[in-house]
């Protein structure tokens, strides 16, 4: 038995670069920054910033598209995914993705009195979608974690 799960909650480097593939597959791709910080021994603290490749396919990307912009602070879950290409020298090339499968915006979007948005999930296997309301009320009780 094995398990690959990725939770994640950070802020978005840039706007979602969103895709299509064919007339009925979206793909959306952003790099998410997470941060964390410690205390050196001198007192000093230090903040580093990881950034994530996060990339996602059909509702859940077309849904970001929708709701998500630069700076947005959102949760996600997913898994780890690597793939690899030859680069136009001949190199062989690999990335590591976070490949989404449901995400949560955890903040109010701007002009809205609207709370946080709607858990979004999909099954990739299977193409359906399960759409949460964007704009549904909600306090942090509703927080996934």
């Amino acid at each position: 038995m094995s398990v690959n799960k990725v939770i994640l909650i950070g802020r978005l480097g840039k706007d979602p670069e969103v895709r299509k593939i064919n007339p009925t597959t979206t793909v959306c791709n952003f790099p998410l920054a997470t941060n964390e910080s410690y205390k050196k021994e001198d007192g000093t603290y230090v903040e580093q910033t990881e950034w994530h490749n996060i990339v996602m396919w059909r509702g859940v990307a077309e849904r970001a598209e929708r709701i998500l912009k630069k700076g947005n602070t959102i949760y996600v879950e997913g898994k780890l995914k690597t793939r690899s290409w030859e680069d136009k020298e001949g190199n062989k090339r690999y990335t590591t993705e976070i490949v989404v499968e449901n995400f949560q915006l955890l903040e109010k979007r701007e002009g809205s009195g609207a709370a946080p948005g709607g858990e979004h999930k999909s099954h990739e296997s299977s193409g359906s979608d399960i759409m949460g309301d964007p704009d549904m009320s909600g306090t942090s009780d509703d927080l996934p974690f």
